[in-house]
């Protein structure tokens, strides 16, 4: 059976949840992810309870381990852990990846993933000991007010560095730039609005993973 890490390494479209207030149909919305061909699901919902947040963390656990695919929580280790999802993603601003792995010091197959913005900030992930980085935002995103864009030029930069654990682009990519993001290096994406704010999230989902398999092909 792959194990959790090897499932890391081979993943190329990573769904984003944005929730704001409850997640009432976000349970159906992130099946039809994982159905139309995300690899891990990521529960984001900064203002929602701890108490609902858990709940829905079990339930997407559940799911993705039914699924056979991986399901990690934003920000808050604590949830993850005792949802039993599959790891934790990291801002710069969270709890540093030292600490996480101290609480997750019972799970070694516990996953950490690390929001950076800048070439130094990618390679001082590493040297912490995230297992993956996200790298952006790329384009402009309401989903991260207020900062700016890293730009292609970053994702052609760190897929040329000393980086060796996987890195994911996002930030505003949907089907419109994919291509350029491709081009530019990753060979990964996670989506928000793309695949969550579409009214067929299957049928966008489907599309994204489509294209990207398309450029795996043809780089091969």
């Amino acid at each position: 059976m792959i194990s959790k890490k090897e499932q890391l390494q081979q993943f190329k479209l990573y769904a984003v949840t944005d929730v704001k207030g409850t997640g009432q149909d976000l349970l159906a919305r992130a099946e039809a992810a994982y159905r139309g061909g995300a690899d891990i699901v990521q529960l984001r919902a900064k203002s929602m309870a701890d108490a609902e947040f858990l709940a829905m963390a079990q339930k997407l656990s559940a799911m993705a381990a039914a699924q056979r695919k991986l399901f990690f929580v934003n920000d808050r280790v604590e949830i993850a852990l005792r949802a039993g999802a599959d790891g934790v993603h990291l801002g710069q601003e969270d709890m540093p990846v030292a600490e996480a792995r101290k609480l997750a010091a019972g799970r070694p197959d516990f996953l950490i993933g690390k929001s950076t913005h800048s070439l130094p900030q990618a390679l001082a992930a590493q040297v912490e000991g995230a297992d993956y980085i996200g790298v952006g935002p790329v384009f402009s995103t309401p989903t991260k007010p207020g900062r700016e864009p890293v730009g292609l030029t970053l994702v052609r930069d760190v897929s040329r560095s000393a980086l060796v654990i996987p890195f994911v682009a996002i930030g505003g990519i949907d089907l419109t730039n994919l291509q350029q993001v491709l081009d530019a290096g990753s060979v990964r994406v996670a989506c928000v609005r793309a695949i969550f704010d579409q009214e067929d999230v299957f049928h966008a989902t489907s599309e994204l993973r489509k294209q990207l398999e398309k450029f795996s092909h043809a780089a091969a």
